[in-house]
């Protein structure tokens, strides 16, 4: 066991170390951020495509698991939703409760992908 004098560690082992670990960390904190909002934003320019092509007689599942027909689209936020067979429950909705589409005519599903 080797004892140094005054307890001190010898000059510039522990202040590069330290200094490099600091930068480390904020390198990672960068990548990791720029990874999480290249993501966010990808995401967000899926959800605007798909609130973008709803169409009346369109089959959607609400974010709350309700499922609908688009009966009109009122505005740019704004739709009317039929839920039920009885045809006596029409609600507006906005787009954003809107998590899953179904296209009139297909029975391919648009929404969100996990």
């Amino acid at each position: 066991m080797i004892l140094l004098t005054n307890g001190a560690a010898p000059a510039g082992t522990g202040s590069f170390t330290l200094i490099g670990m600091v930068v480390y960390i904020i390198i990672m904190i960068v990548v990791f951020s720029f990874i999480s909002k290249r993501s966010q934003k990808k995401q967000a320019a899926q959800q605007d495509e798909l609130f973008k092509s709803l169409q009346p007689g369109d089959n959607i599942m609400t974010t709350s698991g309700f499922y609908g027909t688009i009966l009109d689209v009122v505005d740019d936020t704004t739709i009317i939703v039929e839920f039920g067979n009885n045809k006596n429950c029409r609600i507006p909705m906005h787009k954003k409760a809107v998590a899953q589409v179904e296209k009139a005519g297909t029975a391919e599903i648009n929404g969100e992908e996990e």
